[in-house]
């Protein structure tokens, strides 16, 4: 059916984390593009309801994320739109098929753990050992490597920057689970960069970093990379704030959202009430702003951005209109 920036140095405690080089302007397009990413996980996975539902359940419990997935893929069809999918190991394992169906219609596969636990609420083995296990699941399934990784709920942060030498371990390219904001009780590196760059792990290794959008308006960090941020705010306010990182800052928007959002008969989840509002806000318009943001911007996958930015080799769908500078260059 599918066809196919030197930053101030973040510190915890006393210790030097990491150092942050952003990303060179080396590449001018007549028209931007902007990362289209899907996080593949079912409702019963996020962490909004962890202390809902156990994870022990999740076989038992009402499985909806292929049936959303391929809506999506049909929606991304209709407007020739390539993104980059970001699976987790758990779905990958229920819904092999799945899996390569995504890729078979054109889009790249990246990893999003296996279990959906937050990165600081695990072990660094444990975290190793199932994003190794999950890796290499989605590069069995597609035949293809997979370069990105987005950690559950974009839970590196400070106290876990040690997982970007794991990722660097195992092969990874690059990273999109640093939040740039501050006031949120689940992530967010306040001081990060806005843009791709090249992040320092604790070893000294750099691993290249594409953090969630935010529009810097006045010196406050307003989220205008999709999720939650997508159905509470208007979507007048959405594609003004996208318009302000596109515009002002000449960054790529990095967009994401998760096959759930598009699905008003969900189950609902009996669980707090902040939960649930985080959950299922907004919900039953979501499709349709998606299909006005693919009107109003230009997507491809993260790897055609960074390719863009002359942060990896560009491919040969993205050389169209495009003049290739310098390379980033990490700073000492």
């Amino acid at each position: 059916h599918y066809v196919k920036m030197r930053f101030p140095k973040m510190v915890n405690g006393s210790v030097p984390v990491s150092t942050v080089v952003p990303a060179e302007k080396s590449v001018t397009r007549s028209q931007p593009i902007h990362a289209f990413t899907v996080d593949v996980e079912d409702y019963f996975h996020v962490e909004a309801f962890a202390n809902a539902i156990h994870r022990d359940t999740w076989p038992q419990l009402e499985y909806r994320c292929e049936r959303n997935v391929y809506r999506m893929l049909d929606m991304l069809a209709e407007r020739s739109v390539r993104g980059t999918f970001f699976v987790l190991g758990w779905v990958a394992d229920r819904s092999p098929q799945l899996v390569k169906d995504i890729a078979a219609a054109g889009h790249e596969i990246a990893c999003h753990g296996h279990s959906h636990q937050l990165v600081y609420r695990q072990t660094r083995q444990q975290f190793a050992d199932e994003t190794r296990y999950a890796k290499e699941l989605l590069e069995d399934l597609t035949g293809t490597a997979v370069l990105g990784y987005r950690a559950a709920s974009f839970s590196i942060t400070k106290v876990s920057m040690w997982a970007l030498d794991t990722l660097i371990d195992l092969g990874f390219t690059y990273d999109s689970s640093v939040f740039p904001v501050r006031h949120h009780d689940n992530y967010g590196i306040p001081e990060a960069p806005l843009g791709p760059c090249r992040m320092r792990a604790p070893s000294g290794r750099t691993l290249i970093e594409v953090p969630l959008s935010v529009a810097d308006v006045a010196g406050l960090r307003v989220p205008v990379s999709g999720g939650g941020y997508f159905r509470l705010f208007p979507y007048w306010l959405s594609r003004a704030g996208m318009r302000h990182v596109e515009r002002k800052s000449g960054r790529p928007v990095i967009f994401y959202v998760h096959p759930w959002e598009i699905d008003v008969d969900q189950p609902r989840v009996q669980a707090g009430l902040v939960s649930r509002l985080r959950h299922y806000n907004n919900i039953s318009r979501c499709e349709a702003r998606l299909r006005r943001l693919l009107q109003d911007f230009q997507f491809g996958t993260m790897s055609d951005v960074l390719a863009v930015h002359g942060m990896l080799p560009i491919p040969s769908r993205a050389r169209e209109n495009t003049v290739i500078g310098q390379p980033a260059v990490a700073l000492s």
